[in-house]
C-alpha cells in the first residue's frame, strides 16, 4: 500500500532536502507536488485541502525556514500531519467487557467480509487468546454459511450451526443464546452484503445491530475502491454507530486513498488492513507506522514485532546451540530461508525497511525479490543429506547435478556456497569471541528506541549497495530477518570467501 504516494513524496522531499535554506516560494512548489501526489492517490479533495493548510501553515514558520536543516523540519511536519490524519494512534477492539462481546461486520458483497470474519477470529484467538465464535447471518449468498463454516474450521474456532428457513434476525438471537451456553469471549456476526446500497441492507443490519448490541460495529470495506470505500462508510455511518473500519486487499492498493481519507472523512479509526488471502493475513493499523512507510522511513517496529510472533522461541534456542558450537551448514541455511518466507518473504521484509522505496525499480532490474530466496531453496533442496551438511563435498560434478535439478546455473550454486561458507566463518568467530552470551545479542530482539536511533533517515540508501550496508550497521540487524538463524540474509550475499574448499 502507499507505493505510488512513497515514490511521488520521495522525489519532492528529496529535492527539498539539497536545498540549503527554504523559502516560502520553495514550500509552496513543494507542497503543489505534494497536493498532486495526493489526489492521485485517491485521497479525498477535503482532506487533502486540510492537509495541505496545516502543512503550509506550520512548514512557513521562522523557526523552520531559518532552521539549520529546513528540507528535514518540512518532511518532519508532513509526518506529523500524515499521522493526525491517519488517526493519531491505533483503535484497539472495545471487546474487555462482560461476555460475550459481539463484533458486528457490516459491507458491501465482495468487500472480503466473510473472510475477514475468519482472520478476526483467528486474530482474536492467537493474539488476545480469546475463545471465539463465528456467526453468518447470509441467508442470501449461496454457499456463504459453508464459506464462514470452513474458515471457522481452519481458525479452529466455534461456528454457529447452520438452521435454514431462519432470518437474520432469529439467527442472531440463536448466536446470542449459543455464546452464553459455550462462555463465549467474543462473537463475531457476519452480516448479509449487497452489490450496491439499498434500503433492505439497511434496514436488515440496524435490526440486528438493535438486537445484539454489539461492542464493535466494523465497516469491512475494500481499500483498491478507493473513494467508494469513504462515501460506504459515510452511509453506514447514518445508518449505524460504526466504531471502526477494516481495509481489505490492501497489498494490492498502490495509492491508499481509502485509507489517508477514511479517518478524517468518517470519523471512523482503521482497526485493521487485510495484507493478503491467508487467514493470518490481518494486520492492525498503527498510524505512525502507516506514515513512516509513506515517506519511506520504513516500519522495522512492526518487522521485530512479526519476527517474534512467527519464530518459535524453541526454535530459537535449539538454533543457538548449534552456532554456538561453530555448526552452519546448508541445513541452517534452509531453515534460515523457512523463517524469511514465515515474515513475508524478501519484499515483505524488504518493504519494511527505511529507504526502499526509491529502490523499486533498481531492485526489479536486478531480479532483487522473492525468486532469488525460491531459486536458492532449490538449490538446497537439489543436495543430498550429506552435501548439505558438508559443502566440502560439492566438487563440479555434483555442482553441475545440483544445477541442473534446480534449475539453476553452477554460478547460482557457487554463489550460494560461498554465502552459506562465509555465514559459517562469521557464527564461528562470533561464538568463539562471546560464545553464547555473544550469539544472544547477535539474536536478541532490540528495542523501539535502539531501532530507531540506528536510522539515520538523512542518509536513505540510493543504491542497492548502500542498502546492504545500512542492513549491516542496524543494531542486530540480521535477526530482524531471522531472528535466531544466521548472520546473514538469503538473497543478499555477503563478502565471498576467498577460497571454496
Amino acid at each position: 500500500m502507499f507505493e505510488n504516494l512513497t515514490e511521488k513524496l520521495g522525489n519532492v522531499f528529496s529535492s527539498l532536502k539539497k536545498r540549503g535554506a527554504l523559502t516560502e516560494k520553495h514550500v509552496d512548489e513543494a507542497l503543489k507536488e505534494v497536493r498532486m501526489a495526493l489526489l492521485e492517490a485517491d485521497v479525498s479533495l477535503p482532506v487533502v485541502k486540510e492537509f495541505i493548510d496545516q502543512v503550509r501553515k506550520r512548514a512557513v514558520g521562522h523557526e523552520v525556514l531559518r532552521s539549520i536543516t529546513p528540507g528535514q523540519q518540512v518532511i518532519k511536519i508532513v509526518n506529523d500531519t500524515l499521522i493526525d490524519t491517519l488517526g493519531s494512534n491505533n483503535a484497539p477492539l472495545e471487546i474487555n467487557h462482560s461476555p460475550p462481546a459481539i463484533i458486528l461486520l457490516v459491507g458491501l458483497q465482495g468487500s472480503g467480509k466473510t473472510t475477514t470474519a475468519g482472520k478476526l477470529a483467528l486474530h482474536l484467538k492467537t493474539k488476545q487468546r480469546k475463545k471465539v465464535m463465528l456467526a453468518s447471518l447470509d441467508i442470501y449468498r449461496p454457499a456463504a454459511r459453508e464459506q464462514l463454516r470452513i474458515l471457522g474450521e481452519q481458525a479452529e474456532v466455534m461456528v454457529l450451526p447452520e438452521s435454514d428457513g431462519q432470518s437474520p434476525e432469529n439467527i442472531t438471537k440463536r448466536a446470542l443464546a449459543a455464546s452464553k451456553v459455550q462462555a463465549i469471549d467474543v462473537l463475531i456476526l457476519d452480516t448479509a452484503g449487497r452489490t450496491t446500497l439499498d434500503d433492505i441492507m439497511m434496514k436488515e443490519a440496524k435490526e440486528v445491530f438493535s438486537i445484539s448490541k454489539p461492542s464493535e460495529t466494523i465497516l469491512v470495506a475494500d481499500s483498491l475502491t478507493g473513494q467508494d470505500a469513504v462515501n460506504t462508510a459515510k452511509a453506514f455511518k447514518e445508518i449505524l454507530d460504526l466504531s471502526g473500519v477494516i481495509l481489505t486487499r490492501t497489498d494490492g492498493d498502490a495509492r491508499g486513498g481509502a485509507a489517508l481519507s477514511m479517518r478524517s472523512v468518517t470519523g471512523c479509526p482503521i482497526k485493521f488492513v487485510g495484507t493478503s488471502e491467508k487467514l493470518d493475513g490481518l494486520e492492525t493499523f498503527h498510524p505512525d507506522r502507516a506514515a513512516a512507510r509513506i515517506l519511506d522511513m520504513g516500519d522495522v517496529v512492526s518487522l521485530v514485532e512479526k519476527a517474534a510472533e512467527t519464530i518459535a522461541e524453541e526454535d530459537a534456542e535449539k538454533m543457538m546451540e548449534r552456532l554456538s558450537k561453530g555448526s552452519f551448514d546448508m541445513n541452517d541455511m534452509l531453515k534460515q530461508i523457512g523463517q524469511l518466507k514465515k515474515l513475508g518473504g524478501l519484499s515483505g521484509v524488504m518493504s519494511m525497511l527505511p529507504g526502499i522505496g526509491k529502490l523499486q525499480k533498481q531492485m526489479a532490474a536486478n531480479n532483487f525479490d522473492d525468486k532469488v530466496i525460491a531459486k536458492q531453496e532449490a538449490i538446497i533442496y537439489s543436495m543430498t543429506l550429506k552435501e548439505r551438511k558438508n559443502v566440502g563435498l560439492l566438487n563440479a560434478s555434483r555442482r553441475k547435478r545440483i544445477a541442473s535439478g534446480s534449475g539453476s546455473s553452477v554460478h547460482d550454486v557457487n554463489r550460494l556456497v560461498k554465502q552459506q561458507q562465509e555465514m559459517a566463518r562469521m557464527i564461528k568467530k562470533v561464538g568463539k569471541v562471546g560464545g553464547i552470551g555473544g550469539l544472544k545479542n547477535i539474536f536478541s530482539s532490540p528495542k523501539e528506541n535502539e531501532l530507531s536511533s540506528s536510522i539515520d533517515n538523512n542518509q536513505m540508501p540510493t543504491s542497492i549497495e548502500e542498502m546492504k550496508k545500512l542492513m549491516g550497521n542496524m543494531p542486530n540487524a540480521n535477526n530482524l530477518f531471522n531472528r535466531f538463524g544466521s548472520a546473514g540474509l538469503p538473497g543478499l550475499g555477503g563478502k565471498p570467501s576467498k577460497k571454496i574448499k
